[in-house]
């Protein structure tokens, strides 16, 4: 279903954009990271209730999220210039990290659709130059906000949490993938489900 968030928020929480009667943010967890994570969301993703990146960016302090393909704003790609020790979250990265790499001190996030995610890489050769942390699927079982379109998709929040699991351990991550199951809960509830 499509997440049809007012523009001026009228109803809606400012900053989890949920309706205030369901307003997570007093449940928000506060979770460090040594990885900086910056995820670079596709602007038609930025009203979107379901956007499960501004989740993230609330719960993760050394998170930050910058606009991508917004009318009349281009994309700022010197924001990729220090590409030392920082690799891209991606299903189909161009290159994978050397087998006993070190972590990387930055992880680059894309956020929108699957084709608005293919065409950022295409678009930003700086994207592509990156090495490429994939992961493995979902379990098929995992309730969804968006129905993916193929049976590895996963939300941007759970594609974090994920992420993080492998390069900080499981206990980062699990406050994530609980964020994303009440998230996905309030989300039904504002539809009557």
């Amino acid at each position: 279903m499509r997440s049809r968030t007012p523009e001026d928020l009228s109803g809606r929480c400012p900053r989890c954009f949920l309706p205030t009667s369901l307003c997570l943010c007093a449940e928000l967890p506060r979770i460090p990271t040594r990885t900086e994570l910056l995820i670079i969301r596709h602007h038609k993703e930025t009203l979107k209730s379901t956007n499960t990146a501004r989740m993230a960016a609330l719960a993760l302090p050394h998170c930050r999220i910058v606009s991508y393909g917004s009318p009349g704003h281009p994309f700022d790609a010197s924001l990729l210039e220090d590409a030392d020790d920082t690799w891209l979250l991606f299903p189909d990265a161009q290159q994978t990290p050397a087998a006993h790499a070190p972590p990387p001190r930055r992880l680059i996030v894309l956020d929108g659709s699957w084709g608005q995610a293919r065409r950022m890489v295409q678009r930003v050769p700086a994207l592509r130059r990156l090495p490429g942390l994939k992961l493995p699927p979902p379990p098929p079982d995992t309730r969804r906000l968006r129905r993916p379109p193929h049976p590895d998709g996963m939300s941007t929040l759970e594609a974090i949490a994920g992420a993080l699991a492998y390069l900080e351990g499981d206990a980062v991550a699990e406050p994530l993938y609980a964020l994303h199951e009440r998230m996905f809960d309030q989300v039904m509830a504002s539809r009557g489900r």
